[in-house]
């Protein structure tokens, strides 16, 4: 491909229709299954001339059959799209990809309608037909790399240009807006969008979200009233955000992103080009700068957008080599590797993105560069990532053979990305664990066996990072520039006061102040003189982690309220002062995380696992963690100590949890996966120890089978940090077994009584080292009045006789974790899955279930949407609806079986008892309730107060919402709950009715 500067339009690549040009076709692996998707897509062509533009379609190229079975067969969201609308792939079949997109963005552009709702459809149907268009461009080899990225960007720069000119039309209709030109209002309106990041650099990928900096310039602004300006644009953004963000029926357009405008905490949506050039002179930070790189305006009054760009350009680029700017890098480098436990390279499970060898690291290569020699070098200054490295080459920063292999690295691993990304319009970078999945991934490719695709990928990994590594050989000190830090004597130092203030602290001498108080040994932590002189050593280190959050005087006292819970300090504070990355993860944790915190104050040694080589990066599997409990059970001497190991053990691996994900690492999905892996694992070797103790004593029960339940959230793999762990022990023996056969043999039924308790205590029992987890084993039969552990035959028969809906309810999430052999396992899923497959009256089921749901919304009244679980619409709502669904039609559809309650709703879609817009409303809910749980449950030990919450933890809750800000996360909690409860009732009948009979 030619090379085209930053400032120049992609020329799309062009060789006529696209289906006489399919160079790749995608693996099949079952051509019946393939086949019939293909004949299911034709049977939905009704109107005659799509049917016939169809056959001829097929019948034009022998490649097209076989490329759209492949298609299809492993991308179900590319398969959905061209099944609802066939006359979407036929457009983009029958004529080049580029004059496709181009038909789709003059109509995106041209007539804006008046009415919202009708713009909002509009868009949405043209993102498919955009996301359609492209990845068949893609998957084909049609179009290269440039070409994609290309496409989706440049129709985001159509979908916001659309909205701007709706809104201003809007405006102008109610005599506040005066365009210069009415047909694009908004030229010369003062107001300019900046595309950031991958959007800048028309990077973008099939599932990104839109990083966006919303200005205006007060002097170009039209608007009639300019004593308005400020409160009408930001209105104005925060309607455009509405309309591209919000998803409806027919999805969304593009997830926006405001956060990376100047101190989001503090500042209005749009910002005034004067209020933004004062504080990016005077506060701006490098990792902005960084940001910068890649800006472009990208809708809005461009001309106004690139005169602000010309005029930050001294603070973006540097007169002379930014050894400023080194040292930042450097201290972002040392956080990735912080951030990267599981880290060896392997392929299942790996980050393209994050990870090892991964694509961020191709990009940072490129742009730390670019960042220290830019401001020397105006040629550095590109956008776009393979174009920069072609630069360094050219002005010999790197070598032309590293170009060449970073460039076929970062088009091949972004190729990867894509496919994970159109397989189920996900924004994920995760190569998926299931080999199933991950056959997807590679079968679009084109690759056919895994052990070909795994190769390739792990040479790509292994070549990016070299590079990447060696680039960093020699580091500076983090700490050497930072100037004076003397806090000793009397008076505060001149030079220190100074330092600090430069650094952003706003109270010096108050920082001052407690530093100086720690050297007087009033906390338990600086007693002794050893532990106040490796806290002298730790000064710089401390007070540049402390400089670079967000509040610099709040994140100190912070620390000092944590210091002064610490029991001792030596240990710590060499650890930090060795381990520097520590202290920045550290700082984050009490940013945003007081109960993380308060783990940390009194479990220093948890920190300890964050210097293993097995952190962050990959996500952790079962086997993985479960090895890992082994190996460190092993080393202990008796029982007691197996009990305190496990215990750190699981407060180390929940802490690591924790920090990946504040940090990014993993989703709050793989949050409850990895926790519920932890708890079964520790439940598994638990209960080895447990059972070999009582057969010291006792001995074995003859013939006897045990088998360990997990209900409720665990049985759906979606535990929390401080979830109860719901189990049953059930246990089966032959007739003729009347005791064990140990030193003092006792009845089966006393045997495995004695058992569970056992294992209760070893469980819950507080020792020095905390407690393991908190259980409840009410679930079984006759809840607290009946026996710990049951018969199987016993509970098999209540569960068909005597057991109430609510007990089927709850059996629902029925897993087998532990179990003494496969074939009593077999057995107990047998017996679970009969009872859940009985035929129920219809009329009663839904009758026993809202009397539940009344009952249970009358003994926990809620007073405000963050009640997640039990407000009415939340997540007992969405859990009892999955519950109900297979209940009632599991005797016809067994596929709808499943614990987790995601699955169980997508497989009741899937089944047709569950409606497409009744999923669209409960999935997305689903996922948005359990993302805000994991991180609340992760960060608070108490009820969340957003009035009382860290700013922090506020940022978490907007970034796992996907929101612009806070109070819009509340209005999408609050409309969630309120849809869900019209599904409820739409689908279950009216809860209130219930209530008030009850």
């Amino acid at each position: 491909m030619n090379r085209q500067s930053v400032d120049t339009p992609h020329v799309f690549t062009d060789c006529g229709p696209l289906l006489h040009n399919i160079a790749i076709l995608p693996v099949i692996t079952n051509p019946e299954r393939a086949s019939s998707f293909l004949d299911d897509m034709a049977s939905r062509a009704e109107r005659r001339e799509v049917l016939e533009r169809w056959n001829v379609a097929i019948a034009a190229d022998a490649k097209v059959k076989p490329f759209l079975e492949g298609v299809f067969e492993n991308s179900p969201f590319l398969r959905e799209i061209a099944h609802r609308r066939p006359e979407y792939l036929l457009d983009a079949l029958e004529s080049s990809p580029a004059e496709a997109l181009k038909n789709i963005i003059e109509g995106v552009l041209s007539n804006i309608p008046e009415s919202e709702a009708e713009l909002m459809t509009r868009l949405r149907e043209a993102k498919q037909k955009v996301a359609l268009t492209t990845a068949i461009a893609d998957i084909s080899g049609y179009w290269v790399l440039e070409d994609v990225t290309g496409a989706i960007s440049n129709f985001a720069d159509a979908a916001l240009t659309a909205c701007l000119r709706f809104c201003l039309q809007d405006l102008e209709r109610r005599g506040k807006f005066k365009a210069t030109d009415p047909t694009a209002p908004e030229k010369d309106a003062g107001y300019f969008i900046l595309a950031m990041g991958k959007y800048g650099a028309f990077e973008l990928n099939y599932s990104s979200d839109i990083d966006l900096i919303v200005f205006y310039e007060p002097d170009r602004c039209k608007l009639t009233d300019p004593s308005e300006v400020s409160v009408e644009f930001v209105r104005l953004t925060r309607r455009l955000v509405k309309l591209m963000n919000e998803r409806t029926g027919d999805g969304y357009v593009f997830r926006t992103d405001l956060r990376l405008r100047p101190d989001p905490g503090a500042t209005p949506l749009a910002i005034s080009v004067p209020a933004a050039l004062v504080y990016y002179e005077s506060m701006g930070q490098n990792w902005e700068r960084a940001a910068l790189i890649k800006a472009r305006p990208c809708a809005g009054d461009i001309e106004a957008g690139e005169q602000f760009l010309k005029e930050i350009r001294p603070f973006v680029w540097r007169k002379y080599l930014d050894y400023a700017a080194i040292s930042d890098v450097h201290s972002i480098k040392r956080q990735i590797h912080a951030h990267k436990g599981f880290s060896r390279i392997r392929v299942a499970g790996h980050n393209v993105k994050l990870g090892r060898g991964g694509i961020r690291e191709i990009e940072f290569f490129a742009q730390t560069q670019q960042l220290i020699a830019g401001g020397r070098n105006p040629a550095l200054r590109n956008r776009r990532t393979l174009a920069t490295l072609r630069d360094l080459v050219e002005h010999n920063w790197i070598d032309s053979k590293v170009e060449r292999e970073l460039e076929t690295a970062y088009r091949y691993l972004r190729n990867v990305e894509h496919r994970i990304q159109m397989i189920n319009d996900e924004q994920t970078h995760i190569l998926p664990s299931d080999e199933d999945a991950l056959a997807r991934v590679y079968h679009l490719m084109g690759i056919k066996d895994r052990q070909d695709f795994a190769d390739a990928i792990r040479e790509q990994f292994q070549i990016v990072q070299r590079h990447y590594s060696g680039l960093f050989e020699n580091e500076p000190d983090l700490t050497s520039t930072l100037g004076n830090l003397v806090f000793t004597g009397d008076d505060d130092d001149p030079g220190t006061v100074a330092t600090l203030s430069s650094l952003g602290f706003k109270r010096p001498s108050e920082a001052i102040r407690i530093v100086r108080q720690w050297h007087y040994g009033r906390y338990p932590a600086v007693r002794t003189a050893k532990s106040r002189e490796r806290l002298t050593e730790l000064h710089p280190v401390l007070v540049d982690a402390l400089a670079k959050t967000e509040n610099a005087d709040q994140a100190l006292l912070t620390f000092d309220a944590f210091l002064s819970r610490l029991p001792a300090g030596i240990q710590l504070f060499g650890l930090l002062r060795s381990n520097p990355h520590l202290l920045n993860l550290l700082v984050t944790v009490m940013g945003v995380s007081p109960r993380m915190a308060e783990i940390v104050s009194r479990r220093v040694h948890v920190l300890d696992a964050v210097l293993e080589p097995a952190f962050f990066g990959d996500v952790p599997d079962q086997n993985e963690i479960y090895s890992a409990l082994q190996t460190t059970l092993s080393q202990a001497l008796h029982y007691e100590e197996v009990l305190d190991v496990a215990r750190i053990f699981v407060q180390e691996q929940q802490f690591l949890l924790g920090l990946r994900l504040l940090t990014g690492s993993i989703t709050p999905l793989q949050m409850g996966e990895c926790l519920s892996f932890l708890a079964e694992s520790v439940l598994e070797q638990v209960l080895g120890c447990v059972q070999s103790e009582l057969e010291e004593a006792h001995g074995k029960v003859p013939g006897a089978k045990l088998a360990l339940l997990a209900m409720g959230k665990l049985g759906g793999q979606e535990i929390t940090c401080a979830s109860d762990l719901d189990l049953i022990l059930l246990y089966e023996v032959p007739e003729d077994a009347y005791q064990s056969d140990g030193r003092r043999p006792i009845a089966p039924t006393q045997y495995f009584a004695r058992l569970t308790q056992r294992l209760v205590t070893a469980l819950t029992a507080p020792t020095a080292e905390g407690v393991l987890y908190e259980v409840d084993f009410r679930l079984r039969p006759s809840g607290n009045s009946g026996p710990l552990a049951t018969r199987f035959s016993s509970f098999l028969s209540y569960q068909k006789s005597e057991a109430w809906t609510w007990e089927h309810m709850a059996l629902t999430r029925a897993r087998v974790i532990a179990c003494t052999d496969d074939a009593f396992k077999h057995e107990l899923e047998a017996g679970i899955s009969g009872v859940l497959t009985e035929k129920r009256d219809l009329a009663k089921l839904k009758d026993d279930v809202r009397d539940m749901r009344a009952r249970i919304q009358k003994e926990k009244p809620t007073q405000t949407p963050w009640q997640i679980k039990q407000r009415p619409g939340g997540l007992v709502d969405i859990e009892f609806m999955a519950q109900f669904l297979q209940l009632a039609y599991g005797h016809e559809h067994t596929s709808i079986l499943n614990q987790k309650t995601e699955k169980a709703l997508l497989a009741a879609r899937d089944a047709g008892v569950l409606s497409h817009s009744h999923t669209d409303v409960l999935v997305p809910a689903l996922q948005l309730y359990e993302a805000l749980m994991q991180i609340l449950k992760l960060t608070l030990s108490e009820n969340f107060n957003p009035e009382e919450a860290p700013k922090g933890l506020l940022d978490q809750l907007i970034a796992a919402s996907g929101e612009p800000d806070f109070s819009r996360v509340v209005q999408r909690l609050e409309d969630h709950q309120s849809d869900v409860r019209a599904v409820f009732e739409d689908l279950i009948g009216p809860v209130e009715a219930v209530a008030t009979d009850a």
